[in-house]
C-alpha cells in the first residue's frame, strides 16, 4: 500500500511541475506577444496641473444636448512653458476659455494634422472623441477654465490615447 501512495504522490508532483511549466511557458508567450506586437501606450501630460473646481450631475431636460444622468465638471488647467496635455480626448467634449498665456492645439484628423493657436481672452471647443494634444509653446504658463459636459457618471472627463503619429514632432 505504501508503494501505491508513494507512486501517486510522485505522479501528482510530476503533474504539478508539468502544469507549472506550461503556465510559465504560456505567461512567457503572452508577454512576448505583447512586447513584440508594437503595443502603443498613451502619452502622459507633462508640466500640467489640473484643479477640479466643481462637478454635478445633469438632472434637467434643457436645450443643450446633454444626457440626463451624466456629469458636468469644471476645472482650471495650468501648463508650464514646454509642457503639454499629452494625447487625449474627452467623452463629452470640452469648452475651453484661455485666461492667461497662449497654447497650440495639434488635432489628429484621419491621417493629417490640424494646428491652431489660441491666446488669452479666446475660447474654443473640443468635440467629443476628438484626439488632440495641447502644447504650451509660449514663454509663460497658460491657464485655462474648462467645462467638461456629458462625462460618464463618476468617470473621468479625459481619456488618454496613444500618439496617432499624424503630427510631426508631437
Amino acid at each position: 500500500m505504501d508503494t501505491i501512495v508513494r507512486r501517486a504522490k510522485k505522479s501528482a508532483t510530476a503533474e504539478g511541475r508539468l502544469k507549472s511549466r506550461w503556465a510559465f511557458a504560456l505567461l512567457l508567450g503572452v508577454a512576448g506577444v505583447a512586447l513584440s506586437s508594437g503595443a502603443v501606450y498613451a502619452t502622459p501630460p507633462s508640466q500640467l496641473n489640473q484643479v477640479l473646481l466643481t462637478r454635478g450631475t445633469n438632472v434637467s431636460n434643457g436645450t443643450i444636448p446633454l444626457h440626463v444622468g451624466t456629469d458636468v465638471a469644471m476645472a482650471t488647467i495650468t501648463v508650464q512653458p514646454g509642457g503639454s496635455s499629452g494625447w487625449h480626448s474627452h467623452p463629452g467634449g470640452a469648452i475651453i476659455v484661455v485666461k492667461e498665456g497662449s497654447l497650440t492645439v495639434y488635432e489628429s484628423i484621419g491621417n493629417h494634422c490640424e494646428i491652431e493657436t489660441y491666446s488669452a481672452g479666446q475660447a474654443f471647443i473640443e468635440k467629443p472623441g476628438e484626439v488632440d494634444q495641447v502644447v504650451n509653446t509660449g514663454t509663460v504658463p497658460y491657464v485655462l477654465y474648462v467645462t467638461f459636459p456629458d462625462v460618464p457618471p463618476g468617470g473621468s472627463p479625459r481619456t488618454d490615447v496613444p500618439n496617432p503619429g499624424t503630427c510631426p514632432g508631437q
